[in-house]
């Protein structure tokens, strides 16, 4: 078992300053990485695709979406006993199997989140001005409110993790309170044969959906964008109690919880209204839902909820990506000085600022530049499939690490072989089904990140001449496997 230091990492700046230590708890932990999936802004954009797409089917898609979400977790658990450090797969991708396969790790880690929390910074603003009733298309407005909420959330994550934690605490109470009380209203109102409700059946409980015309294969390409994000309890592990183990219980819990919440939601609301008036107003849903239930008053609390949901998402995507380009640049595969973490707030800021100055930078891009809309919506459609390549190379770092017990034991061999492996063939088939059916732009897209993330490997290995290219590859041994 091995521990990586700050001193093998590689920066003298970063040798003197750590971290703060045990700083927070594992709900804490677990907080943060449901943040990053933000789940009243996912269930926003979702109910409606994933209602026509399922006919109806969709509460039986997102249990079993979340079965390989729960395998993964477990291997992102038994790494992290392995190795905790904030840098997780890229670390863990880089020793276990190979360090170049390391880098394209980390680089996916980052593009991923970026673009993720790009994405809730766009629905910021309307999600604000909806709630007070003001016009949602006001370029100035949106502007205005999403740099002033992203710079609020880059402010909070600079002063501490322990602030982070409170407020995304916080705003996640009021939020799931939200969005699951509207959920159990929603279904008394359908079970009470409102006019205008869709009623429940027992094709509701198939994967096909409603008399079998639903398709599971679009359901689990929904679904999978609907999890991702989970992972982000894992990359604050050195400011967690009990670094090895809470954070790998709560990347478990988070999930479990993700799909609770994730059901009860979309079922509860899908059919408060006809089909054809859910699709009518895919792009509000939720929101259009409560209007129907309540009123306009109830409209704006579904509003608040989602609003919440994406600054909650927008402040854990900077706490957690400044911190997986901290352990890059540490590691010299990025800027050294990214990886200087502050005397004062044991944070690191210049990489929370950089990063939350990128997404700002890219948000106003997005917003003021309509002739490249388009492209910024095919580079953030394709975020889910970015997460789910992380998600498979960390599936196989838990078998390449645990290589030598796979055929020793047979619990070891179901557990670390059979189940990660299983579940990265799943999220391979969802990566090769999502690029069939995308438009040859969201293709490009994904190949551009990738073929930049090779660039950049060079970059580090010739010209910042990173040592974390020469590290040598690591097996877990008997005592690893028993432990884990």
């Amino acid at each position: 078992m091995t521990d990586q230091s700050a001193a093998v990492r590689g920066t003298v700046a970063a040798e003197d300053h750590h971290l703060e230590a045990d700083a927070i708890g594992v709900t804490e932990d677990t907080i943060i990485g449901m943040a990053a999936s933000a789940p009243a802004a996912s269930v926003g954009l979702t109910i409606a695709a994933l209602a026509a797409g399922t006919a109806y089917g969709s509460g039986p898609i997102i249990i079993l979406t979340a079965i390989p979400m729960l395998i993964i977790a477990n291997a992102y658990r038994k790494l992290n006993m392995w190795n905790a450090n904030c840098g997780a797969s890229f670390e863990w991708v880089g020793k276990a199997i190979n360090p170049y396969l390391g880098f394209l790790t980390g680089w996916l880690m980052v593009a991923a989140y970026v673009l993720g929390t790009l994405s809730g910074v766009e629905v910021l603003a309307p999600s604000v001005l909806s709630v007070f009733g003001s016009n949602s298309t006001a370029t100035w407005g949106n502007i205005g409110i999403a740099t002033a909420l992203a710079l609020i959330m880059v402010a909070i994550a600079v002063l501490g993790i322990k602030l982070t934690a409170r407020t995304q605490v916080g705003m996640a109470m009021v939020e799931y309170l939200i969005l699951i009380g509207f959920a159990i209203a929603g279904l008394v109102f359908v079970l009470s044969h409102h006019h205008g409700t869709y009623p429940i059946t027992s094709g509701w409980a198939s994967p096909t959906g409603v008399g079998g015309h639903g398709s599971a294969t679009a359901g689990f390409l929904i679904a999978v964008f609907m999890f991702t994000g989970w992972d982000g309890a894992v990359y604050v592990n050195e400011e967690t109690q009990r670094r090895r183990i809470n954070p790998g219980r709560a990347v478990l819990i988070a999930v479990a919880l993700l799909t609770v919440v994730y059901f009860v939601a979309t079922v509860g609301l899908q059919g408060v209204v006809s089909p054809s008036a859910l699709q009518a107003n895919a792009a509000n849903a939720p929101v259009y839902i409560a209007q129907v239930m309540g009123g306009t008053g109830w409209a704006k609390v579904m509003a608040l909820s989602i609003t919440l949901s994406a600054i909650a998402s927008t402040g854990a995507g900077i706490v957690v990506t400044a911190r997986i380009v901290m352990d890059m640049a540490n590691r010299r595969v990025l800027p050294p000085s990214l990886g200087i973490v502050n005397r004062r707030f044991s944070t690191p800021v210049l990489a929370s600022v950089v990063v939350g100055l990128l997404v700002v930078a890219l948000t106003w891009i997005y917003l003021l530049a309509t002739s490249v809309q388009n492209a910024f919506d095919d580079v953030v459609a394709i975020t889910g499939l970015l997460f789910s390549l992380f998600y498979i190379l960390t599936a196989l770092a838990t078998m390449a690490y645990y290589r030598r017990r796979l055929l020793a034991r047979p619990k070891d061999g179901i557990m670390l072989g059979v189940l990660p492996l299983a579940a990265s063939v799943f999220l391979a088939w969802i990566i090769i089904k999502s690029l069939l059916n995308a438009p040859g732009s969201q293709r490009w897209s994904m190949l551009g990140i990738v073929l930049a993330g090779v660039v950049l490997m060079f970059v580090a290995r010739f010209v910042l001449r990173s040592p974390f290219f020469q590290i040598r590859r690591e097996t877990g041994g008997l005592e690893d496997a028993a432990e884990a």
